[in-house]
C-alpha cells in the first residue's frame, strides 16, 4: 500500500527531469495524504506531457458518489484489467505520479515504525498511476482524480511491507503513458529493480495534518 508520500522538488527541476508543459506553483509537500491535490503527468490531446493537479483517490466516471474515491487510493497491478473501477482508465488514462519519496509502516510489536523510502540517489521519480474524470449528475461540477498502482515489494523492502508502489524508471515512463498495447503497458508493472533507501523517521508523520521537514526527521 502507498498511503502517504512527499513531493518537495521545485517545479523547474521536475520539468527538466520529466519534460512536461505548464508551470503550476507547486508548494513543497512533506506528507501528502489521500483526498488532497497532487501533481501528475498525463498526455494531452496532442500527445504532449502536461502536469496537472489531480485529487488522490480515483473516482470512476460512472460513480454515483464521489466518496468512493476515498477507498481508491491504490490499485493492485495484478487485477487492474479485471476491476470495473480501473479497466477503462488502464486502457487510455494512465499517468505518472511525481514524488521524491513515499512512506511505509513496519509492524514492530505494538507499534508501527514509519520509513521514508527514496531512490538511492535521492532523485525525484515517478509512480505508475491511473486517472479519471467524474462529473456530478445534472451539473457541470467535475473532479479529476488518480490512484497509485502497487505491486509486490522488492527484496530490499519486503521486510518493511509486502507491497510497494510501481516505480517507473526513465526508460519506461513513456511506455506507460503511451503504449497502445495493454500487455506491454502491464508488463512494466513490476517490483522496482533499482536501488532504494529506507530511513526510519519520526512518528510525527503519522498524523496527516503534519506537513513539514519534521516529517523526515530520523527516528529517535
Amino acid at each position: 500500500m502507498c498511503g502517504r508520500y512527499s513531493i518537495t522538488t521545485n517545479v523547474e527541476a521536475l520539468r527538466r527531469l520529466f519534460g512536461f508543459k505548464g508551470a503550476p506553483n507547486l508548494q513543497p509537500r512533506f506528507n501528502l495524504a489521500p483526498t488532497q491535490p497532487a501533481p501528475a503527468i498525463r498526455l494531452n490531446a496532442t500527445g504532449e506531457r502536461e502536469l496537472s493537479m489531480l485529487r488522490w483517490g480515483l473516482i470512476p466516471s460512472w460513480a454515483s458518489d464521489p466518496l468512493i474515491g476515498n477507498r481508491m487510493i491504490n490499485a493492485r497491478a495484478e487485477t487492474l484489467a479485471e476491476k470495473p473501477s480501473f479497466r477503462a482508465a488502464l486502457k487510455d488514462r494512465r499517468c505518472l505520479v511525481l514524488t521524491d519519496g513515499f512512506y511505509e509502516w513496519q509492524k514492530q510489536g505494538p507499534k508501527k515504525q514509519p520509513y521514508f523510502i527514496t531512490l538511492a540517489d535521492r532523485s525525484p521519480f515517478a509512480m505508475a498511476g491511473l486517472w479519471d474524470r467524474w462529473t456530478a449528475r445534472g451539473t457541470t461540477e467535475t473532479i479529476e482524480s488518480f490512484t497509485i498502482i502497487t505491486t509486490a515489494a522488492s527484496p530490499a523492502l519486503a521486510a518493511i511491507h509486502d507491497r510497494m508502489p510501481v516505480l517507473l524508471d526513465s526508460r519506461d515512463q513513456e511506455g506507460w503513458l503511451a503504449a497502445p498495447n495493454l500487455a506491454a503497458a502491464q508488463g512494466l508493472l513490476i517490483p522496482f529493480p533499482g536501488s532504494v533507501s529506507a530511513l526510519p523517521v519520526s512518528m510525527f508523520v503519522n498524523d496527516p495534518k503534519n506537513d513539514g521537514p519534521a516529517c523526515l526527521a530520523p527516528a529517535s
